[in-house]
């Protein structure tokens, strides 16, 4: 079987492991496979070593500038903090426009789905990147389908992955697309990593915490609602703390805040559930009591909604104190 060409490409300020991670996936993929399946590169739009996000240089294999010939199987763009701000250089995008129509296989990992769609070449696709930006991304870029909880997506040639970490499942995907499932397992022990990631990003996701917004009195009545999850927060409940007709204060909450006041609630009680759960010290069943939840069945929905995994799922991944 021939060798592939993958490459990497790196902004400055990229974030090392969207480089560093994927590669030593490939890397252990070609151990066991016991050949060279893959030949790695890291790519820079100019020579010299390219500083990362933690102070750490990379040192390019392929500078973008002067490349003309390499033949390319996958190509991959890095992240880094600041994508969305800065953008990649013009002879980088230039560059992938060319090269992106040659390749087998492309994608991004974490926020250099920006650099990609700066392209044009991703209309209508199908794309994952971090959560922090996932909004951003969508917001900038309409004409993608950007899916917030997914660790990874394929769409056609198109792969891409979401925050930092993901690039490594989405590496280890590749490699079973390439060499098959037992080689790709085999990684997977071997870089001590899930060959399957239970559940989506969104479990990781702070963007959903309950913000507030609107005047001062609506905030008060958001702060008292937050500290109080576990209290009946009906409409006429709100309303009579500010002194408003049901429907007056409905109509000035949405529009203020942005949701209707159900879905603030529904999204604070879920926050209130996340910490309770954190703790490690509460089963679903209590956590749903102390929120407001009716029982740890409508806890589940709404938590499954929100977060993406069941309250037992986080409650085992994310707490503090093992569960029993």
């Amino acid at each position: 079987m021939k060798t592939k060409t993958i490459v990497i490409v790196a902004v400055p300020g990229v974030q090392l492991l969207d480089v560093s991670g994927p590669l030593d996936v490939f890397a252990e993929a070609n151990v066991q496979a016991g050949r060279q399946a893959y030949r790695l590169l890291v790519a820079a739009e100019d020579p010299g070593p390219v500083r990362s996000s933690s102070g750490v240089s990379l040192v390019p294999d392929l500078v973008i500038s002067r490349d003309t010939r390499t033949s390319i199987d996958t190509l991959l763009v890095a992240g880094c903090p600041n994508a969305a701000a800065t953008g990649a250089g013009t002879a980088t995008t230039n560059w992938l426009k060319r090269k992106i129509p040659r390749v087998r296989r492309y994608g991004s990992v974490c926020s250099g789905a920006f650099f990609l769609a700066a392209t044009g070449l991703l209309r209508g696709r199908r794309v994952t990147t971090h959560w922090a930006v996932a909004e951003q991304l969508a917001e900038r870029h309409p004409d993608l389908v950007v899916e917030q909880d997914a660790i990874h997506i394929s769409d056609g040639p198109l792969r891409t992955a979401a925050g930092v970490t993901a690039g490594l499942d989405l590496a280890l995907s590749l490699v079973e697309e390439d060499l098959g499932r037992d080689i790709a397992k085999r990684v997977a022990s071997q870089l001590v990593m899930f060959f399957k990631r239970p559940g989506g990003q969104m479990q990781f996701s702070r963007n959903r915490e309950t913000a507030l917004a609107g005047r001062a009195a609506l905030q008060e009545l958001q702060r008292w609602i937050a500290a109080n999850p576990q209290l009946d927060h009906s409409i006429s409940n709100l309303a009579q703390r500010l002194h408003l007709s049901p429907r007056h204060f409905s109509r000035m909450f949405r529009s203020e805040v942005g949701v209707t006041p159900a879905t603030w609630i529904k999204e604070a009680r879920v926050d209130a559930a996340r910490r309770l759960l954190e703790q490690g010290q509460l089963a679903p069943k209590q956590v749903a009591a102390l929120c407001g939840f009716a029982d740890a069945d409508t806890l589940r929905r709404a938590f499954v909604g929100l977060v993406g995994v069941t309250p037992a799922e986080y409650r085992k991944r994310f707490a503090s104190i093992p569960a029993e």
